[in-house]
């Protein structure tokens, strides 16, 4: 049974990066692969993602990077339905990761829409792909709760973050806050009674 979608960004997450512990680590954890992660369409990216969704029935995101964009760009999908929740980890700021990746990325805007499922959005103090500030104010635009872990960087293998447990942490914290909440499927007009 699938319960946890992993979702990499840019460059996928290498050997030793806590989403690959997380894999080994954690039953029912499934990545989902995308066909270039050197140069990442957004549109071809949320089709592997919805698809992914709909073969697991419904399941939990932990993104990195620009994965955090993607799960956010389910908002206003009928995909978001499947997600019980998410952790965003390291979300990354577009013009940013453009800026430092040309002509690598085609991702449109930074997604502001309210997420429709719990998410918690971590990030730190002195990542070079998004400022503190930046990250308070896409927390709150997505409606998720947000979390600072100090001087972390981009927590990724550079940063010192290999196997990271206080992630599992996070994650069990999330499932315990959505427990017995009751994932309501709305019907489009026509079908309503």
């Amino acid at each position: 049974m699938i319960d946890v979608l992993i979702l990499p960004g840019l460059f996928g997450s290498g050997e030793g990066h806590w989403q690959q512990h997380w894999l080994q680590d954690q039953p029912g954890s499934r990545l989902v692969a995308q066909d270039d992660w050197d140069h990442p369409n957004l549109d071809n990216w949320l089709l592997r993602l919805e698809g992914a969704l709909e073969e697991a029935g419904e399941a939990y995101l932990v993104a990195h990077s620009l994965g955090c964009l993607l799960a956010a760009r389910l908002a206003g999908r009928s995909a978001a339905r499947r997600v019980k929740g998410a952790l965003l980890v390291a979300p990354c700021d577009l013009p940013v990761t453009e800026n430092l990746h040309p002509g690598h990325i085609t991702f449109g805007a930074m997604p502001t829409a309210p997420l429709p499922f719990p998410s918690i959005v971590v990030g730190s103090m002195n990542d070079a792909y998004m400022t503190v500030d930046r990250l308070a104010l896409f927390g709150r635009l997505w409606n998720a709760e947000t979390r600072n872990i100090g001087l972390a960087g981009h927590i990724n293998v550079a940063s010192g973050f290999g196997r990271w447990r206080n992630g599992y942490r996070l994650l069990e914290g999330l499932k315990t806050q959505t427990r017995g909440r009751r994932h309501v499927v709305s019907m489009p007009p026509a079908f309503a009674m």
